[in-house]
């Protein structure tokens, strides 16, 4: 479909002066009418706390949630914020904005996020209000996260209005079947392998298919890393590499389920970073590591354990999980994007492919299987009914059963991801977003002002393609000087 309906059309008019301004001020306007009308404090953010401290017989203040849920809460907005962020930054002339417009997409994406999540689980029909309080600020962290998936599938291709558009589909989109796995199909998926990075990473895989430049190679100079870009994006990696923890275990059952959660991902990530350092040594004629995959297979651990990490699935099965996608990742790095790009023309500038949707569709998998094999004498019989929530409507369902319904709700993220991408991608083609041309992408100068400084730089230590599979032979090194 994208392959075949190019625009064809005038020259690009990259000028946003009018239409970013435009989209920035009407949507903000918009949130504040929303949030006036829909939004209000919960019982524990309140005045009426102390009221309520007394109904329910609470001592202390120290039991509001708050003081539960804040520490993982800004691990959380770091992840989303600083980590996202500066993961974006590898490429050697767009850091500007692969933490700029991170930066607004999550601005904007959460309040969007507050209300779309809060008329789905929240909304009081009595008095048509949406009470908020400190797990609705991670959850709403959570649904910016499938936004941001989906940028890293786009990065240096898109325009900001663009990707104010993306945020907007793409939260309203995650509300929806969020709504669908967790509360229709009842599947537990406290870290969001399917709800999350399986759906953020379809979507924007989706988009950037439909959005295929097949001239893109007009740009290929600047798609590259230096050594100091590809140094920030490693921070962005450690930020996230440490916090992974209190992303999968943040909005989990206090007590032992929050405990074993933050245990497994710690468990998988660690061992995902020693079989991605294997496979990426073992991949090159001299055993030299590709900072590539470092910065992104790394992490894959955490990410398959989104689903899973919350149920018995014990200390070994974590590092095994973190040791197979620590392979799959790496893998998919070396071999299928540039597989997608040569024959399914998919430009997936960041692979989150291979970091998001492939361990986000295989943390489903695993989560299914794991839930499918619960049994009384390893959870008990309350510890089976808290882990899967087996009360109300949902007293008489049986691991199996559960088990079925986790693996349809990774095939529903797949399924949202890819039609609602492919959708929103049609609606990109449109002549009007400002986005760069071909010969003019991976640049923060079509949208921001450069210093000067920036504009001479000498001849640098130019490696690390993250888009294309890099089939050097050099006898001494991989370096190569690329005169500016």
């Amino acid at each position: 479909m994208g392959n075949c309906c190019a625009y064809l059309g005038p020259q690009k008019n990259t000028n946003v002066r009018i239409s970013l301004p435009a989209v920035c001020f009407v949507w903000q306007i918009a949130m504040i009418v929303l949030f006036g009308v829909f939004i209000r404090y919960d019982e524990e953010s309140d005045t009426h706390w102390v009221e309520h401290r007394r109904r329910k017989n609470i001592t202390s203040d120290i039991e509001n949630d708050f003081y539960f849920r804040y520490p993982s809460f800004q691990d959380v907005h770091v992840m989303i914020f600083v980590g996202f962020g500066f993961l974006m930054t590898y490429l050697k002339r767009y850091s500007f904005s692969g933490v700029g417009f991170n930066f607004l997409i999550a601005s904007f994406g959460l309040q969007w996020a507050l209300l779309m999540q809060g008329w789905f689980h929240s909304l009081d029909p009595a008095t048509g209000k949406v009470s908020i309080g400190i797990e609705s600020l991670i959850n709403a962290d959570f649904c910016c996260a499938g936004s941001l998936i989906a940028y890293g599938a786009l990065l240096g291709k898109v325009s900001p209005v663009q990707l104010l558009v993306v945020t907007l589909f793409g939260v309203t989109l995650f509300a929806v079947e969020e709504y669908i796995i967790l509360d229709l199909l009842h599947c537990r998926d406290a870290g969001g392998s399917m709800v999350i990075h399986c759906f953020g990473g379809y979507y924007g895989l989706a988009i950037s298919w439909v959005l295929y430049r097949p001239n893109l190679h007009q740009s290929k100079q600047l798609i590259g890393s230096v050594y100091h870009s590809d140094m920030f994006a490693m921070i962005g990696t450690l930020f996230l590499w440490m916090f992974w923890p209190s992303f999968n275990s943040a909005i989990t059952d206090h007590g032992d389920g929050q405990h074993r959660t933050a245990i497994n991902t710690y468990l998988a990530l660690a061992s995902c970073v020693l079989t991605t350092v294997a496979i990426s040594s073992i991949s090159q004629k001299k055993g030299k590591l590709d900072m590539v995959h470092i910065q992104n297979a790394t992490l894959a651990g955490g990410v398959a354990m989104g689903t899973a990490a919350e149920f018995m699935i014990m200390p070994y099965g974590a590092l095994i999980v973190g040791f197979c996608c620590g392979i799959i990742s790496t893998f998919g790095y070396l071999f299928i994007t540039p597989f997608l790009e040569k024959y399914l023309k998919l430009q997936d500038t960041c692979g989150v492919h291979n970091l998001h949707a492939m361990p986000g569709m295989l943390g489903g998998f695993v989560g299914a299987i794991v839930a499918a094999a619960a049994s009384e004498s390893v959870y008990g019989k309350e510890g089976l009914t808290n882990t899967f929530n087996f009360v109300g409507e949902f007293k008489t369902r049986g691991v199996g059963t559960q088990g079925g319904f986790q693996a349809a709700g990774t095939c529903v993220s797949i399924a949202f991801g890819l039609i609602g991408g492919a959708i929103v991608g049609f609606i990109l083609k449109f002549p009007i977003w400002g986005d760069p041309a071909d010969d003019n992408c991976y640049d923060d100068e079509v949208y921001w002002e450069v210093p000067e400084d920036e504009e001479s730089i000498p001849p640098v230590l130019e490696y690390n393609n993250h888009m294309m599979h890099k089939h050097q032979d050099i006898a001494e090194s991989n370096f190569s000087v690329e005169q500016s």
